[in-house]
């Protein structure tokens, strides 16, 4: 009897080990590698959904709703991203080819009448919702990280080197209100 309390007491002590380490790792990684940048916040920007930005500059990807003359969104193509390049006097820049088909571009599928899945074209393992909600009846971005359902405000992704076409994306971080505690979050995530 001593030996099998004690085979369950090894195996219960590794499982804390792992969950620890892995908290810890995580709240580790949350608090390093901060920008030396500082960003500005877009504002006064028609049917903006989120915002992308990024090392090596303060120029900003956004991401709106895209519009149909008639006042309804457009089914084949929901998203209408740009830059607003502050870094250049805050020009508003369409994507070049480059960006859009590789980068930051934006692919969508329409799941129903109101609700689309969305993915970047660099990084497909993270799908976001858009969908029109019921409270303010206007669209919004939702993404699911670390557990947690967050309606996307911002995403910020840290670069440290690489190369043009293959940057050193040490992490993303994603910042937004959560969904089941109404309260604004940024949660990080490593790239792989």
């Amino acid at each position: 009897m001593n030996k099998l309390k004690f085979k369950y007491f090894t195996r219960s002590l590794i499982i804390i080990t792992i969950l620890v380490n892995m908290t810890s790792e995580n709240l580790l990684a949350q608090s390093k590698n901060p920008s030396p940048l500082h960003f500005p916040t877009p504002k006064n920007i028609d049917n903006m959904l989120f915002y992308i930005q990024r090392d090596p500059n303060t120029n900003t990807a956004i991401y709106a709703i895209n519009y149909q003359e008639n006042g309804k969104i457009d089914k084949s193509n929901p998203i209408k991203a740009y830059w607003i390049r502050y870094a250049e006097k805050g020009d508003k820049k369409d994507f070049s080819y480059i960006q859009r088909k590789f980068a930051y571009g934006i692919e969508s599928k329409t799941l129903n009448n109101e609700e689309f899945e969305l993915q970047f074209v660099s990084y497909k393992k993270l799908p976001l919702t858009l969908k029109k909600i019921d409270s303010d009846q206007k669209y919004h971005v939702f993404v699911s990280v670390n557990q947690k359902k967050i309606q996307v405000e911002k995403i910020f992704l840290r670069i440290e080197g690489g190369s043009f076409w293959l940057p050193n994306v040490k992490y993303a971080e994603v910042t937004g209100i959560e969904t089941s505690s109404n309260k604004m979050i940024t949660e990080r995530m490593l790239l792989k």
